[in-house]
């Protein structure tokens, strides 16, 4: 039997890190070895120990003595960075799933790559993987349609758009030859006039507890195509981050999507 993938959790405290947690731990694949956390956190009530890293603390065992492969990262914009940097310092591999990040962020990852491997996803559904693809195949069909994308997540997300709203945004404006910031227009209020043709809108829902849910309309003269994701359980996504950390724990630095963890096969 060859032996576990070592994995570390950031931002093991929310929502989507207790998920990691407890699927971690059934599956005989990986072995949990750390669960870092913003200072002031509690994770299943049991006192936290000292930070391996400045702004973290571990529950569990530390992170260099166990020797990780990967760091499973759901935090923030600010925990990203601290997570990032761990890696880079420790020489293991990053998933990332944190959302609202800048571009001078992306860029650090481009260049993190260069040194480790790194994967980031704004969603790890199988599902939101497929309705990109169908998106990308649609827009490219369908060039002067306008695209709205419709999300809606629970009342405590603090972005908006959410990342998966987004990148399927980046999808179809690429698909079309263009960069989103191009063509992209925010929820329109008030005297706003005619929309430019061929746009690509969003519309944001929060409220309640809704895991997260991402429609594509494609709307044409007398016609329009509907697209649509609905998540009923983060287990989806922290099962799809995982399955990227047994993955990306044997590859070579660079730069990797969940497209090639989910479709092997088609890998160079």
């Amino acid at each position: 039997m060859t032996e576990p993938v070592r994995i570390a959790i950031h931002g093991a405290a929310g929502r989507m890190g207790r998920s990691l947690i407890e699927l971690a731990r059934q599956d005989a694949r990986l072995k949990l070895v750390a669960a870092l956390v913003a200072p002031g956190s509690d994770l299943e009530g049991t006192p936290l120990r000292s930070p391996p890293v400045p702004g973290a603390l571990v529950y569990g065992t530390q992170l260099g003595a166990v020797g990780a492969h990967v760091l499973v990262d759901f935090s923030s914009p600010a925990g990203f960075d601290r997570a990032l940097a761990l890696c880079r310092e420790r020489g293991i591999a990053l998933v990332s799933g944190s959302t609202g990040l800048s571009a001078a962020q992306f860029v650090a990852l481009d260049a993190a790559a260069r040194d480790i491997p790194v994967l980031h996803a704004a969603n790890f559904s199988l599902g939101v993987s497929l309705l990109m693809r169908l998106l990308r195949e649609a827009a490219a069909a369908l060039p002067e349609w306008d695209v709205e994308i419709v999300e809606a997540h629970h009342a405590h997300k603090i972005d908006a758009p959410s990342g998966t709203a987004l990148a399927l945004g980046e999808v179809a404006a690429a698909a079309r030859g263009h960069r989103l910031d191009e063509v992209m227009q925010t929820a329109p209020y008030g005297q706003t006039g005619a929309r430019v043709s061929g746009t690509i809108g969003f519309a944001v829902v929060r409220g309640g507890d809704v895991v997260g849910e991402h429609g594509v309309w494609l709307l044409g003269t007398g016609e329009r195509i509907e697209l649509a994701h609905r998540a009923t359980s983060r287990d989806i996504f922290a099962r799809g981050a995982l399955s990227a950390a047994g993955w990306l724990a044997t590859k070579q630095p660079g730069r990797y999507s969940l497209e090639q963890v989910l479709q092997p096969q088609r890998n160079p």
